[in-house]
């Protein structure tokens, strides 16, 4: 039986899924001996050609857009290059963060092994900024570093520019990184919420893209609901009334 993605938004000229974490977009040297790949998997469902549009981690579920083109896709990737496009997305991060942050932070390119071995480390940092706002804070009764507590937030996050890892990077600099994130987090809370809420992977999806059809020059919402392991810690820290009840609408609540 045929794998099948949800299908979020389609029309004659775009589809968009809710792509799984642990999910590639293409075949990538990064895990050679993957088999199952979000632009195969979408083309083999929907019987057409697909064009991927933007970049989303491995381990980051939510929106993925295609175009159905090659005409849209350049329309579309003239869209992402001028930014005219609001993304949102959720994080669940260490510590306290501010109510409200916008971080400023130029990044330089951050090479992967395999697939950037081209890479121009050398390069100047690029500008780079995201808007992130507080919904909720929790402080849990358990000694996971070196305090008798620890303290987590609900971060929404818009980044305005497209650099790679921009939000996963920017959280670290301000001191809140993502759990779950290998790379730029800190391995002690990710085993913590790994053994005490059976919570792996990293915390961060891509939960809504606001931008203009190109054809129709009609306002677009999409909204992709987040997965199991993550709505599930949103009650169990009776957080599930700060976000969208959209966000929400696949996971059977307890």
């Amino acid at each position: 039986m045929p794998e099948h993605l949800p299908i979020i938004y389609r029309d004659d000229y775009l589809v968009a899924i809710n792509k799984p974490s642990g999910l590639l977009v293409h075949r990538s040297e990064i895990d050679r001996h993957e088999t199952r790949f979000a632009l195969q998997l979408v083309r083999d469902q929907i019987g057409q050609q697909v064009f991927p549009l933007h970049r989303l981690d491995k381990p980051t579920a939510g929106i993925l857009v295609f175009a159905l083109s090659a005409g849209i896709a350049k329309k579309m990737g003239e869209i992402f290059v001028r930014h005219e496009l609001e993304k949102k997305y959720l994080a669940l991060v260490r510590g306290h963060a501010p109510v409200t942050a916008t971080v400023d932070h130029p990044l330089t390119e951050e090479p992967d092994k395999y697939t950037d071995k081209k890479a121009r480390t050398d390069k100047p940092a690029q500008a780079a900024l995201t808007e992130f706002k507080t919904l909720a804070t929790i402080e849990l009764p358990f000694s996971v570093d070196k305090y008798p507590s620890t303290r987590y937030s609900l971060v929404e996050c818009k980044p305005r520019t497209g650099r790679k890892h921009q939000i996963r990077r920017h959280l670290k600099h301000i001191s809140h990184p993502i759990i779950g994130d290998a790379k730029h987090g800190k391995g002690i809370h990710n085993r913590f919420f790994q053994e005490q809420f059976d919570c792996g992977g990293l915390m961060l999806a891509a939960t809504e893209l606001h931008f203009m059809h190109p054809v129709t020059q009609n306002p677009v919402t999409l909204i992709a609901s987040l997965e199991e392991k993550f709505a599930r810690i949103l009650y169990q820290f009776n957080w599930h009334n700060v976000v969208p009840p959209s966000w929400l609408e696949t996971f059977n609540a307890p």
